[in-house]
């Protein structure tokens, strides 16, 4: 018999969250049921909790870094097996113009829009029990932490983001920022071959950064773009990843990317908006290219899945080590808002 209902977190306004239940869904013919096991706080959930991402609405039943283990199948499913591990990707009509692209983020087919049909906006990551679309499944690694392979959705934008910006083996990697997503950027840098410099003011980001065996430098010390032209020779970086958003990072980014066909790509977001101040002649006499990333296709949480199942990008010291229950959201979401955090999971089952 299926389970009948699901218990899941949902914020109803600034600075609260709390746990409701609602119905599940039958299973339909390609869809199963997932037993979810644990689903990170992103900076986009507890953005939102602090008041800084109103514009997302509300009630949010957020959470989209998460992974399960499959406990009941629709009767089409042929790809899947219960107690298969997996992680989630993103979903969308499949039928649409942007879903055959790949770019499901932005499908344009979901009858009902963004909301569920009992009024829920979100992905319903920070849940007990969920139904969802084998489409919107990737395989995990069944030895993988929870924890870890709930890294899925962010490592795929990251995988997005170094397709644009097209790094090569050998190249200098500057990241500006050692949180959760600048060590990921750096980490999939890395993979593909790259020197990878961290630039980062605080203390704890930092040590990560070492500990992860990255060039690192101080920049409450010492002037970041001085010192990645003097680590680099005087050439500057190859390409550049401003993966914090406020215009400091933005305006070095430009000073330390060499000074001819230099890239740079925005990862990050910020509220207030930063600032970018270059004038055209600039880009066009240094051959500058400026590329911006937000989220990730299809294919790339395929190759997200098999750096994370394969070990080729580890996660293990992005993901913080106290956990929380479900009934202990609020008290994840205080956690996982407090300066130089990384990752917080949110343990959802055994």
């Amino acid at each position: 018999m299926q389970r009948e209902t699901m218990r899941f977190s949902v914020l109803t306004e600034k600075g609260h969250a709390e746990v409701r239940e609602r119905k599940l869904p039958q299973i339909g013919s390609n869809q199963v049921l997932v037993k979810q096991l644990v689903c990170n706080i992103c900076t986009t959930d507890y953005g939102q909790w602090l008041g800084l991402r109103e514009h997302q609405g509300y009630p949010m039943a957020g959470g989209h870094e998460g992974c399960g283990v499959i406990e009941a199948l629709g009767p089409d499913v042929k790809d899947f097996a219960v107690g298969d591990f997996v992680a989630v990707a993103y979903d969308g009509c499949g039928e649409c113009e942007p879903c055959r692209r790949g770019d499901v983020l932005h499908c344009t087919g979901m009858s009902g829009g963004q909301r569920s049909e009992d009024g829920y906006l979100g992905n319903f990551g920070f849940a007990d029990y969920c139904v969802r679309n084998t489409r919107s499944l990737i395989k995990m690694n069944q030895n993988l932490n929870p924890g870890e392979a709930a890294f899925l959705e962010p490592l795929a934008t990251v995988v997005k983001g170094l397709k644009k910006l097209q790094v090569k083996p050998m190249e200098t990697v500057a990241v500006i920022g050692a949180g959760t997503m600048g060590l990921l950027n750096a980490l999939a840098a890395r993979a593909n071959g790259c020197r990878v410099i961290v630039s980062e003011l605080m203390e704890k980001k930092l040590k990560t950064a070492e500990d992860m065996g990255f060039e690192t430098i101080n920049a409450g010390e010492s002037d970041p773009v001085e010192a990645v032209k003097k680590m680099t020779g005087g050439t500057g970086a190859d390409a550049v990843i401003v993966a914090v958003g406020i215009t400091a990072a933005n305006e070095q980014a430009l000073a330390m990317v060499k000074e001819t066909d230099g890239r740079i790509l925005f990862f990050a977001a910020g509220y207030p908006a930063p600032e970018l101040k270059i004038d055209s002649n600039i880009l066009h006499y240094r051959r500058l290219e400026l590329f911006g990333t937000f989220a990730a296709d299809s294919i790339d949480f395929f190759t997200a899945g098999e750096m994370l199942s394969s070990g080729a990008v580890d996660v293990s010291k992005l993901v913080e080590p106290e956990t929380f229950t479900l009934d202990q959201v609020q008290e994840a979401f205080q956690c996982a808002a407090a300066p130089g955090m990384y990752r917080v999971s949110i343990k959802l089952n055994d």
